[in-house]
């Protein structure tokens, strides 16, 4: 690893990331032709390849991937002490990696985004949208400062902060008689016709919750991974969907498409803030709580 600068690592980790040079450069905010005398630089230092180019498709060697968790960890300790210089200085600058789930994503991040820039305007947000598990991990390996989810987390190399509650709804084809008189009760037998999201979607387990005394046999799964495409379906008859409380405004103007609620106590979601214990960037991320915690009301509205 002598004779490597920094610079050539943070091209190095953004070029495993998208196995791409020009959206590598666009991430780490150079050239093209910056970051590809950089890798090559490093290649020639390190007396290996390190990429295969080949047209317009890029893939890791190796030698790449047995270095990768190294300048992974080594970056994560920079970052780490440029956190600790920070202390005492204005809060929320510079890089700051934020995960969020898909069923949160495009109901919040267009009200947080500009709250966010108006306070930090010295912030540098970068987002990735996954599902829990994968979030977990990247908080885990440090490849993200915090993530945007739904309790509960049973991970205990985390801390989570609540931001604001999140109620469940019922979408069903417009017209159907088996709802026409909601509220919906959660054991009410229409709900054998739930459609689920792919395994992996945290939505997916909290619809089995609430609809628990529902035969789950009876519930079809089709591999969606996205509640647009599951909302799509049920407009065209296909079954019935849980929607969170932040969806529920945007998918009331899909045509064939009726929002129902289900009987008090109605089922609810809880959204939270995570992140690893002992992050040097700790009280970032409880400033960024408070923020996003203010928008809930907001973003229910919607």
């Amino acid at each position: 690893m002598i004779g490597l600068t920094v610079r050539q690592m943070h091209y190095f980790d953004a070029l495993a990331q998208t196995l791409h040079f020009g959206r590598a450069a666009k991430l780490a905010g150079v050239s093209q032709p910056a970051l590809s005398s950089q890798i090559a630089e490093m290649e020639q230092r390190l007396n290996c390849r390190l990429f295969e180019r080949g047209g317009k498709s890029v893939r890791m060697t190796d030698e790449a991937i047995a270095l990768l968790p190294r300048i992974e960890r080594i970056l994560a300790d920079i970052r780490d002490v440029e956190t600790t210089a920070r202390r005492g200085r204005t809060a929320m600058e510079g890089r700051f990696r934020l995960g969020i789930i898909p069923t949160v994503a495009p109901y919040l991040l267009p009200r947080a985004l500009p709250e966010l820039k108006k306070h930090f305007p010295a912030l540098q947000l970068e987002l990735r949208e996954a599902v829990t598990t994968a979030l977990v991990e990247d908080v885990a390996s440090r490849k993200l400062d915090a993530f945007i989810a739904a309790l509960p987390l049973d991970h205990p190399g985390l801390i989570t902060e609540a931001l604001f509650p999140d109620r469940f709804f019922l979408a069903v084809p417009a017209g159907d008689p088996a709802f026409a008189s909601p509220p919906v009760p959660p054991e009410s037998p229409a709900l054998e016709r739930l459609m689920l999201l792919e395994e992996g979607h945290c939505l997916r387990e909290q619809a089995l919750a609430v609809c628990g005394n529902v035969r789950p046999v009876a519930m079809a799964s089709y591999g969606a991974t996205s509640l647009t495409t599951l909302l799509q379906m049920v407009a065209h008859g296909l079954g019935v969907t849980l929607i969170p409380e932040m969806a529920a405004g945007p998918a009331g103007t899909i045509p064939d498409l009726k929002i129902v609620p289900f009987q008090e106590p109605m089922p609810q979601r809880m959204i939270c803030l995570a992140w690893r214990r002992n992050n040097a960037r700790h009280g970032e991320c409880v400033e960024l709580a408070k923020i996003i915690r203010n928008l809930g009301a907001a973003v229910l509205a919607a």
